[in-house]
């Protein structure tokens, strides 16, 4: 498993962009880890699937809520990886109102998750290989601070816990 002092998996996610721009298409465009890690400081959480009952109702809300609060405490950006394609997370980040705040990260294939020893089996209930509930502190594409929560639990990947190790 991926500890404090490791870099970030040299692997590429995806992020569905709504509008063009910026160098981005309309639609899912490759996000290399490193590279957009280079240089900043990066909250990032990830949890076993979108539109999911908890990462829905608590999970990706809290971090778009203490957005400003992070920001402030010297975050440059918020990243939300799931085992989804770029679409479902596209269609998350909508109705999420996430936009503008939390990156919405598609780990379609869980190359994240695998390479950062971080999944989860989910077969036994039909949503095959996804991501631990987790969440890092990254600076400059190294973890800085790693928080992984127990089987079924939310308790220590929330974003009130990421500020308090920000402020602490």
């Amino acid at each position: 498993m991926i500890q404090v002092g490791d870099q970030l998996p040299d692997v590429t996610l995806q992020e569905y962009s709504e509008v063009e721009g910026e160098g981005c298409s309309i639609g899912p465009n490759p996000v290399k880890v490193r590279e957009a890690a280079k240089g900043k400081t990066i909250a990032l959480f990830a949890l076993p699937g979108a539109f999911t009952p908890t990462c829905s109702a608590k999970h990706v809300p809290g971090y778009v809520e203490k957005f400003d609060e992070l920001k402030k405490a010297g975050v440059d950006e918020i990243w939300c990886l799931s085992v989804n394609d770029a679409f479902v997370m596209g269609a998350w980040a909508r109705e999420q109102k996430s936009a503008g705040k939390v990156r919405m990260l598609a780990d379609g294939s869980a190359d994240f998750a695998k390479a950062a020893g971080l999944t989860l089996d989910l077969t036994g209930r039909g949503m095959g290989v996804r991501s631990n509930r987790y969440s890092m502190l990254v600076k400059d594409g190294k973890v800085a601070s790693l928080n992984v929560e127990g089987p079924g639990k939310f308790e220590v990947s929330d974003a009130g816990t990421m500020l308090s190790q920000l402020k602490g």
